[in-house]
């Protein structure tokens, strides 16, 4: 790797407020805020809006829509006459 053109490569915590949850990752992202984790260091944190533990899919909350209703419903109102 050439020197000075790549950004700052560091660990950072991500953390998810609503589900209570946090992992320590790697990014080049910077946040002006710190946590102290688990192993005693201090790290940049960054809040997430949706992660793995709140998301629908992961957490088995998700809807199945039902498309071919709404296909047949459409073709009711608008059908092929």
């Amino acid at each position: 790797m050439k020197k000075g053109i790549h950004p700052d490569y560091h660990p950072v915590v991500f953390r998810d407020p609503g589900a209570d949850y946090a992992f320590l990752s790697r990014s080049t992202i910077t946040s002006d805020k710190t946590v102290e984790w688990s192993d005693g260091n201090t790290y940049p944190v960054v809040d997430v809006d949706v992660s793995s533990a709140s998301h629908p899919f992961y957490t088995g909350r998700n809807r199945v829509l039902d498309t071919a209703g709404r296909v047949e419903r459409f073709n009711q109102r608008y059908g092929r006459g």
